[in-house]
């Protein structure tokens, strides 16, 4: 069953982890698919932070869209997937590293895991995107 735009926007706000999936702009390969972390608020646009000199960087600058898609088992069977255009791409900031970081992780662990990535990860960009397609389903009445 389809989820309403409150539904799918809420659920896309949870902390789930995403599938990014973007054109690799290659006739002889499928399209670039990588988990990845990210931030959305309902209705708003969607913002992820990747490395600057990424494959997945340069194929969404290439693409100028991406898809991104979460997933449930429990209690229910229950995704949304969502694509749309890239609105805006900025440099990454520490305070951006530490948002995602607080979002997946025990706040015990934030400050390791910005310390590592800081020191470990490079130039980083935010790439956001507006939400323009949406597919979503709970299939707990089935």
């Amino acid at each position: 069953m389809p989820l309403n735009s409150e539904e799918r926007e809420q659920f896309l706000a949870e902390p789930h982890i995403a599938a990014l999936a973007v054109d690799s702009g290659e006739a002889d390969r499928a399209p670039l698919v990588v988990p990845i972390w990210y931030q959305y608020a309902p209705g708003g646009d969607i913002w992820i932070l990747t490395g600057a000199d990424s494959r997945k960087a340069k194929l969404i600058t290439a693409a100028g869209r991406f898809s991104l898609l979460v997933e449930r088992l429990a209690p229910t069977v229950r995704y949304v997937s969502v694509e749309g255009p890239v609105t805006e791409t900025v440099p990454g900031t520490r305070d951006h590293l530490v948002e995602l970081a607080t979002r997946y992780l025990p706040a015990d662990k934030v400050e390791g895991y910005v310390a590592m990535a800081s020191a470990d990860h490079g130039d980083e960009i935010v790439v956001r995107m507006r939400p323009q397609r949406w597919v979503s389903s709970d299939l707990g009445g089935l």
